[in-house]
């Protein structure tokens, strides 16, 4: 089979972790909440992994959807060395349902033809350094079901010193969390609404992992994340939930996390609900700040105001963007406002200048021939 560049692609056979036999014979996947127990030659509902005999297999190891070099700000991570650029890249499927994914044509794949690329992790990382990139990220579709191979490519990467970013839903079970995090250095964790009927008629899945797994990152990890809600219009925007929300995220977290406000737009199964309005995401970005948070960004949407970082101890604009470009910097090289001193909670470097708006494509696989 040939993806969509001409790249040869067959599905990978590679031995998966975490599952054990049931009485009844069928095999149960641990590596999520959704528990899927397979008969043999099923699949789990995230399509990439499967029964076959005794055996769980990954079946999108060392494949990908493609590879991207883009800014860091677009994962969104606008604290986790700002500037700089990130190779980007994901495989095919997700253990969620979202009826409002934005990336339904990856994460919804349910044809190999989907992945135009293969890499193995050494190359992966190898690429990421000749390209100048600060990290890599697992993105596009869920990291979680890729587990071993993003895993593995981290390992890579650490080797030659770049830096690992995870895209996530944070939809896993505790002992795959604490394998899979440990070899993360950043993450962006979508959380997508506060309410678990939200979840449960919208995504398929459950509000109480998600929680977990963001508790677990801010008090069990040395792993820097920030958080995306995209606001949909009727669904997740309401005050009383954003409220709840702010509340929780600043008591269970403290206010150094950032929260990013994204804004919807109609597809995959819910292209009739209106895009969200710029004023939804400044009154939850508003609600935000009252509730003590001290990084609130908006995004989707062009607003210079909520695309900046200040610096919450004298108030100054430290990093001014607009969209991807950086337009003005204050932040030393250790973290710290260059106007007042005060510590600036994410990672930092010495800045020249941003990677800025671009989006490079990198074909890492030879076509077929």
């Amino acid at each position: 089979m040939e993806g969509r560049r001409g790249v040869s692609v067959t599905e990978s056979q590679y031995p998966a972790r975490w599952w054990h036999m049931l009485d009844d014979g069928r095999m149960q996947c641990d590596l999520c909440p959704r528990d899927c127990r397979l008969h043999e030659g099923q699949r789990g509902l995230c399509f990439v992994r499967m029964r076959k005999g005794e055996q769980m297999l990954l079946t999108t190891y060392g494949r990908s959807s493609g590879f991207c070099v883009d800014p860091i700000e677009k994962k969104p991570l606008n604290q986790f060395y700002p500037g700089s650029s990130v190779l980007s890249f994901g495989t095919a499927g997700c253990n969620l349902a979202c009826k409002f994914c934005q990336n339904w044509d990856i994460s919804k794949s349910r044809d190999m033809a989907s992945l135009a690329d293969a890499a193995s992790p050494e190359v992966i990382a190898q690429a990421a350094q000749g390209l100048g990139c600060k990290s890599v990220a697992f993105t596009y579709n869920d990291p979680v079901i890729f587990a071993e191979y993003a895993m593995d490519v981290a390992d890579a990467c650490h080797a030659v010193g770049v830096q690992t970013v995870a895209v996530t839903a944070g939809y896993m079970h505790d002992a795959p969390r604490r394998e899979f995090y440990a070899k993360m250095d950043a993450a962006n964790v979508d959380l997508k609404a506060f309410t678990d009927e939200f979840y449960v008629k919208l995504t398929g899945a459950h509000l109480a992992p998600v929680l977990d797994t963001l508790k677990y990152l801010k008090h069990e990890t040395g792993v820097w994340f920030e958080i995306t809600t995209l606001l949909i219009p009727g669904k997740n925007d309401s005050d009383a939930e954003l409220e709840a929300m702010c509340t929780w995220i600043a008591q269970e977290l403290g206010p150094d996390v950032p929260l990013h406000f994204s804004a919807f737009h109609p597809d995959w199964k819910m292209t009739d609900v209106e895009a969200t309005p710029a004023a939804t995401l400044t009154r939850a970005r508003a609600i935000a700040l009252g509730h003590g948070l001290h990084y609130v960004y908006t995004g989707n949407v062009r607003d210079t105001e909520g695309g900046t970082t200040f610096c919450p101890r004298c108030a100054n604009a430290l990093i001014v963007r607009d969209g991807y470009n950086i337009l003005n910097y204050r932040v030393g090289d250790d973290g710290r406002c260059l106007e007042c001193g005060g510590a600036i909670a994410g990672r930092y470097q010495h800045f020249d200048q941003a990677f800025g708006s671009r989006r490079i494509p990198v074909r890492l696989a030879a076509p077929a021939s």
